[in-house]
């Protein structure tokens, strides 16, 4: 695949970035695309390495077919890199832009050396398809007469939307919020996905037949058993929307707040939906993030965006392994290493090992946050190691806010699921068999509502699958 000596000839070059000072003065995207030419070389570099780790288990969970659209982008051929990649992937503008990319930590080349590029080739290819007008409608041939509707609108009902639309069924997508996305539109920060590439899908979804109704609370305002009666099937991809809250003394002092409130509501001003006087404002705030994972990132680049006095961003977890090298010193698994986020370079004071004790204020509002410093023993004989609060290690911070960003623990279980009577895992996510249907026939789950907090690639290959699942129940 590739050229072959490709991987000797030419080196890694990642997508060039905007410098700090410019890209925090505004919420676009500012990771610039390298050229087609420079495209090309980067594909060269994925060599014939036999078994493509890339796609393997290891690597993407879609089973993109990699190493056949690298070759293909190689040569020029971009209709048929982009033919190759829809066949696995509903969705590689979302991916190519937010997946953290286990194909790369995969690829063979990062045995010993920088791994190719497969995620801006991805993006490359799925850019230069929307820009040549190849993303067109697949409408189906015939109808099925048989009734879905897709709870939630997130990456894995989108994707099982798409799917079962294709096959032939009349697809309802119901969510609750004003617009189309979850969390791809009201989650993530528009530095990192602008919303105009939902807008730009969606037009292709809505062209394939699919009915779209927001703002539509399943359980409040249409009853679990009038969605029953009304289609054949039902699919909740609700995701895993209940936070891990921090219960420590004053955690109810105002100008304390979870990050998916907080980047949520940032995400409206951003698209005009509310105004300035409605705006949790980070501007001229000392802020504390309390989390390490990529959520935890996005309320950082936000907060600095907003004009931040300060960020802070403290995890109760040690600090990873630093490692500067580009190749995978745990190939081919993904390797828990210390990483640098562009938000972090735009401006955060971030440590590890730190548990949050208290908050405490004046005036029913946040001032002041309490922390000591905890050890982590391997030691003993558990796979968890044991965490000691080192004695004499307490400290204090002036905060003027804090975001909550310590990851999400399970599906929100609202009136629906309720009145379903789905029953829970272990993890109080959805329990669902081989086939993604629930303890209910006819009602199946998704991504993150039956496998707790995930990845967006893992996300849509369980809309994908769950979707064959729906098609085989309905036909039979």
């Amino acid at each position: 695949m590739g050229k072959i000596t490709g991987f000797l000839d030419y080196k890694r070059q990642d997508f060039k970035i905007q410098g700090v000072t410019q890209r925090i003065s505004h919420y676009h995207e500012f990771a610039v695309p390298i050229g087609e030419t420079d495209i090309a070389i980067q594909a060269a570099r994925c060599m014939d390495c036999g078994i493509p780790f890339c796609q393997s288990t290891f690597g993407c969970p879609l089973w993109n077919l990699i190493p056949e659209w690298n070759d293909l982008a190689y040569r020029g051929q971009w209709r048929e890199a982009y033919e190759r990649l829809e066949i696995t992937n509903n969705f590689p503008e979302f991916t190519g832009r937010l997946c953290p990319a286990p194909c790369e930590s995969a690829c063979t080349l990062s045995i010993n050396d920088a791994p190719v590029t497969i995620k801006q080739i991805e993006l490359a290819i799925i850019e230069k398809a929307f820009q040549e007008g190849w993303v067109v409608p697949y409408p189906p041939q015939k109808s099925t007469g048989k009734s879905v509707a897709v709870i939630g609108s997130g990456p894995a009902g989108l994707a099982a939307a798409q799917q079962l639309r294709r096959l032939g069924h009349q697809v309802t997508v119901f969510e609750k919020s004003p617009k189309i996305g979850g969390l791809l539109r009201y989650g993530i920060p528009d530095f990192k996905l602008e919303k105009r590439v939902i807008d730009r899908r969606l037009e292709q979804l809505i062209s394939e037949g699919i009915v779209f109704k927001t703002e539509v609370m399943i359980g409040e305002d249409i009853s679990a058993h009038y969605l029953k009666k009304s289609f054949d099937s039902i699919l909740i991809a609700t995701g895993a929307g209940h936070p891990r809250d921090l219960q420590i003394p004053g955690r109810n002092l105002k100008g304390i707040y979870f990050a998916q409130e907080f980047l949520t509501n940032s995400n409206l001003f951003v698209d005009g939906m509310i105004d300035g006087n409605q705006l949790i404002s980070c501007q001229d705030k000392t802020v504390l993030v309390i989390g390490g994972g990529d959520t935890g990132s996005d309320c950082v680049g936000t907060a600095n965006r907003q004009g931040a006095r300060r960020v802070f961003q403290f995890e109760i977890l040690p600090k990873p392994e630093e490692w500067k090298y580009k190749w995978n010193p745990y190939w081919p698994n993904r390797p828990d290493i210390l990483r640098t986020s562009t938000s972090h370079q735009e401006g955060c004071e971030r440590e590890w090992s730190v548990m949050t004790k208290s908050f405490s204020g004046r005036h029913g509002k946040i001032e002041k946050a309490s922390f000591s410093r905890v050890r982590w023993d391997r030691s003993g004989k558990s796979l968890q190691p044991d965490m000691q609060e080192i004695p004499d290690s307490d400290f204090e911070l002036n905060i003027d806010m804090v975001l909550l960003a310590t990851g999400f623990v399970h599906l929100v279980h609202n009136r629906l699921i309720k009145d379903l009577r789905l029953q829970f895992d272990d993890k109080k996510n959805l329990r669902v068999d081989e086939h993604f249907m629930t303890s209910v026939p006819g009602v199946f789950a998704a991504g993150d509502a039956a496998k707790g907090p995930s990845l967006i690639v893992k996300a849509i290959y369980a809309g994908r699958e769950a979707a064959k699942s729906i098609h085989n129940y309905l036909m039979c």
